[in-house]
């Protein structure tokens, strides 16, 4: 990494606390597809209104997603699609663990 002052340490830290909470994983990948209301998105993910719009709100304000209105419906989209790249990096890595720590299990029983 580069050169980087503490308070550019703090906003990644904050970036990746984001980024903690599986149902705003959840939020992201339902997103994914496309724009959707509220609504739909605590549809997509089986979640509380009031439990995805918290989400909603967190994830707004770290720049992951946009908001606008459409007559009396708040309607999101990714508004950072690197965002789905550092996932897919995650999950190709995780993947990756995963899969060796099988084949280790395996190799002892064999």
């Amino acid at each position: 990494m580069k050169e980087m002052s503490d308070a550019a340490f703090a906003e990644v830290a904050n970036y990746f606390r984001v980024l903690s909470e599986p149902l705003r994983l959840k939020i992201l990948n339902a997103l994914r597809a496309g724009e959707l209301s509220v609504g739909q998105v605590c549809e997509t993910v089986s979640s509380s209104q009031a439990n995805v719009s918290k989400h909603l709100q967190i994830l707004l304000d770290a720049g992951l997603v946009a908001r606008r209105s459409k007559g009396t419906s708040a309607i999101y989209s990714i508004a950072d699609p690197f965002i789905f790249t550092l996932c897919e990096q995650v999950c190709d890595q995780l993947g990756e663990r995963l899969q060796a720590q099988a084949e280790k299990r395996a190799a002892l029983f064999i």
